[in-house]
């Protein structure tokens, strides 16, 4: 008989664990996914188009909230957790909910859900949301692109739209990311990639993406992973890079699947040490040392730049940061907040009192936020909420600590500058040194004319 399943999920592991593990599989029936962690995405379907042919009318998306209640109608065996950056205690207490209701818990591993490439592969991920995987991919392409590589990206989903539309997608401008309506979290993500001149590739089918990046009209000679929140890849890395943050020593331990991307991981970058004490780092080397002591360590920092310090220096300023650095990431600062002190801000403005609609929502969901604003705009009412917030706040200026040009989708009736921040290693063994080895082993390019090697 099949086994009722449902793919407990936020809208990016748990359709690629549905498409890689389930779909066009006999011995199982997914009746469900459940939402969290994204708002505004259960309600859905997974749409049979994407689901296959074992699923004409598609596949329905619920809250979370509801799964006690859909284990129990629907007649479930098994549930699979399939998002990631949650703690221990949280997929142990969804684990006691499955079992309560009578069905299985259950967690795919590697082997069932990376796809293998065509071409050599390097991923990228991290051990908690917000450790500085972009810049650790902006400068590992800067790497490729030095030795005349084409390289094309595929970033990890988040397919917050109409997901037939969004199967495939390819980003090579600006402009594609208002073609594919991206979301200010999308655009964070690609944003970066295609002003450097590389293409990137996201969507909802992984294999169909990776098949898609692997023939790129521009041409492509290996691909870049570029991970989210702290999964492991979605498809077999033939170098895997994992980036670890001392401003949360110890995370890397305590979260799922952060400590699994640990333990894969090739290379290690410890991030921040700038920025980060001296204890939170060691700690960080100490759990290395522990659970992967073969990984090459690379120390590195993100130093800081902004277009207008005198927009900051003794001014009241509202620091805007990454949204899911904030929420689910839990950090209680950011590349925002680092320039408003480094260029001496006399006052972090307190947004709260400002807030409107959903954004006082976030802050009501994640208390611990603090005085920072999150650039949530997972839709067009978060977007509008976010303008208006920024707007409403009494303050000298405003600090974007985003990754992308904030004022390109909102309009801002203040002064502001942008924050700037790039991957610096520190000391040896490096970046270079490590993706210049794997190059030579490759054959991709020759040890005479390799810029490292020169």
């Amino acid at each position: 008989m099949k086994k009722n399943v449902i793919i407990i999920g936020a809208a990016g592991r748990d359709f690629h664990n549905f498409n890689t593990y389930y779909r066009g599989n006999e011995q199982y029936n997914v009746v469900a996914f459940t939402a969290a962690q994204i708002p505004d995405i259960d309600g859905r379907k997974y749409p049979t188009e994407l689901a296959g042919d074992l699923y004409p009318e598609g596949i329905p998306i619920h809250a979370e909230e509801n799964l006690t209640k859909l284990i129990k109608d629907l007649n479930v065996d098994e549930c699979v957790f399939s998002y990631s950056d949650v703690t221990y205690n949280k997929v142990m207490e969804m684990s006691a909910i499955v079992n309560t209701a009578g069905a299985n818990f259950a967690l795919l591993g590697p082997e069932d859900t990376m796809v293998k490439s065509v071409k050599p592969l390097i991923a990228v991920g991290a051990t908690r949301t917000g450790c500085g995987k972009s810049q650790t991919s902006r400068k590992i392409i800067e790497i490729l692109m030095r030795e005349g590589l084409k390289v094309v990206a595929i970033r990890h989903p988040m397919p917050y739209g109409d997901l037939n539309e969004q199967k495939v997608q390819r980003f090579a401008t600006v402009e594609d990311l208002k073609k594919h309506k991206c979301t200010v979290e999308e655009m964070e993500e690609y944003e970066p990639h295609v002003v450097r001149g590389n293409v990137i590739y996201a969507g909802v089918d992984y294999e169909a993406i990776l098949r898609a990046a692997e023939n790129d009209p521009d041409g492509c000679d290996i691909v870049l992973w570029d991970g989210g929140n702290n999964d492991f890849p979605f498809y077999k890395p033939d170098l895997n890079f994992t980036v670890i943050d001392p401003h949360r020593p110890g995370d890397e331990l305590k979260y799922y699947p952060g400590e699994v991307t640990l333990r894969l991981a090739d290379s290690i970058i410890i991030n921040k040490m700038d920025t980060a004490s001296p204890e939170g780092i060691q700690i960080v080397r100490d759990n290395i040392a522990k659970v992967n002591p073969d990984a090459i360590v690379i120390d590195a920092a993100s130093p800081i730049s902004v277009d207008n310090p005198d927009l900051i220096k003794g001014k009241k300023v509202l620091v805007v940061e990454d949204g899911p650095t904030l929420t689910h990431g839990g950090m209680k600062l950011g590349a925002g907040t680092v320039a408003a002190k480094k260029f001496g801000a006399a006052e972090l403005v307190d947004p709260r009192p400002f807030t409107v609609g959903k954004l006082s929502e976030t802050f009501e969901i994640y208390p611990n936020i603090g005085v920072l604003l999150p650039a949530m705009g997972y839709g067009e009412q978060q977007l509008k909420d976010l303008e208006t917030t920024i707007n409403n706040t009494d303050c000298d200026s405003v600090v974007i600590g985003t990754p992308i040009d904030l004022k390109r989708i909102i309009k801002i009736n203040k002064p502001s500058t942008r924050v700037y921040y790039d991957l610096d290693e520190i000391g040896y063994p490096d970046l270079e040194k490590v993706v210049c080895d794997f190059l030579i082993k490759k054959n991709l390019v020759n040890k005479k004319t390799c810029f490292c090697c020169k």
